[in-house]
């Protein structure tokens, strides 16, 4: 097969990564394999992958002509077999030009934890969890399918060295360290890495113990101002701002207690570090047995009432930070459920049947539908478009960066039209 690879940005992140390396196994197990997008700190990546990149022109706004267009071609002069895109965007790039102009087979993978309308319901999906499967099936009239996020259980893994991320950051070996690998976005990240710092200051005066974040991003002045306060509430630093790192394996095997989300969270497990899975509004539950098929069910995440906000997460963190034969227990159990489930060679196998079964159905596809469903998409996508919905979501944003800077936290959203 002549495979392009659509990932919906090459900033650093789950998505994304997830992409590129199961590229880089269709690759290895003898398919053609393009990557295309905008360069970014990814870039480097996939060229350690070992895959040819083709880069995308800068826009404005998704989906644009010019980005439509531009695909289109590729798609013909390559002579693509099928577009995987990764995320809404891509996904509707790939539509609006090489699948509806010249019937290029698509297939999108959704990771995002809500099922877009901007997706045309003729769409094949591929969906992160079985939560998020069922919920597709049921607006969706083409195929869904779900792959959990695929980990490189082989380069992540127990025997990674966390000393030089210790001594890079200043953090003793007496300290209990706890670890955030995320991106500093306002969508599905601030929630918890804010809670995260409350709950760390909770602790702060009882237990050694530093959290340090591992990212970048636009919330990132925010989290700074509020962990220069609580380090001069306690006196020490106790919240670490790492700043970005293209290879954060040394920062997960540093940890004595990982935080996370989605693909962070199953890097955690597969490096052998006991977990406690965040999510949004409050919500972290300790990965163990007993919540093993929830997380299995709706993903490495979920979403709780505010209350008890911090107060949670931080009974969670000090339970395992009193308890290292927990902590040890977990480990293990983590890095067995990771190999068995959520290998890459599991996804792959996986996928590449997908590849399969959408090209032969591609000839059979009632063109008049698939223009139905793209147009209904296009106006779900024109109507998050309009001046006010664009005007509120600014207003949002400046509520959330401020709330999360001045120590207001979960902020008030009702900012008006």
């Amino acid at each position: 097969m002549r495979i392009l690879v659509y990932p919906h940005d090459l900033a650093v992140g789950g998505s994304q990564i997830n992409a590129i390396d199961l590229a880089a196994g269709a690759q290895a197990a003898g398919h053609h394999v393009i990557v295309y997008g905008v360069p970014g700190p990814l870039t480097g990546y996939i060229a350690e992958r070992g895959l040819r990149f083709l880069p995308a022109s800068a826009t404005k706004y998704r989906p644009a002509p010019s980005r439509i267009a531009e695909l289109a071609r590729i798609a013909r002069r390559e002579r693509i077999d099928i577009i995987h895109a990764y995320e809404w965007p891509p996904c509707l790039d790939a539509y609006y030009g090489a699948s509806l102009l010249f019937d290029v087979p698509i297939l999108c993978t959704v990771l995002s934890m809500s099922v877009s309308g901007q997706v045309p319901s003729s769409m094949p999906l591929i969906m992160g969890t079985e939560d998020l499967g069922r919920q597709a099936r049921a607006r969706q009239t083409g195929p869904v399918w779900v792959i959990e996020p695929p980990i490189d259980v082989d380069r992540d893994n127990p025997s990674l060295d966390g000393r030089p991320f210790r001594v890079a950051h200043g953090i003793a070996d007496k300290e209990f360290l706890v670890v955030s690998v995320s991106r500093h976005a306002l969508d599905l990240k601030l929630d918890s890495l804010v809670r995260a710092i409350d709950a760390v200051e909770m602790l702060g005066q009882q237990h050694r113990i530093v959290l340090a974040l591992v990212g970048d991003g636009p919330a990132r002045a925010a989290l700074d101002k509020r962990a220069e306060a609580v380090n001069q509430r306690l006196g020490r630093r106790a919240v670490v701002l790492c700043g970005q790192q293209l290879d954060p394996r040394s920062a997960y095997a540093a940890a004595d207690l990982v935080v996370a989300m989605g693909s962070s969270a199953l890097r955690t497990l597969a490096i052998g570090r006991p977990l406690i899975v965040q999510g949004e509004r409050a919500f972290s539950e300790v990965f163990e047995p007993a919540t093993l098929d929830v997380f299995l069910d709706q993903g490495f995440y979920g979403i709780a009432d505010d209350e008890p906000g911090a107060a949670r997460l931080a009974a969670q963190i000090e339970r395992l930070l009193l308890d290292i034969d927990l902590r040890l227990h977990l480990a293990d159990y983590g890095r067995r459920i990771v190999v068995e489930r959520f290998s890459l060679e599991r996804a792959l196998k996986l996928q590449l049947e997908i590849y399969r079964e959408v090209l032969a159905n591609s000839a059979r596809k009632r063109v008049s539908e698939a223009v139905l469903s793209g147009l209904q998409a296009l106006a779900v996508e024109l109507d998050n478009h309009n001046p006010l919905a664009k005007r509120r979501k600014k207003r949002q944003a400046l509520v959330l960066l401020s709330a999360a800077g001045s120590g207001r936290w979960p902020p008030s959203l009702e900012t008006g039209a």
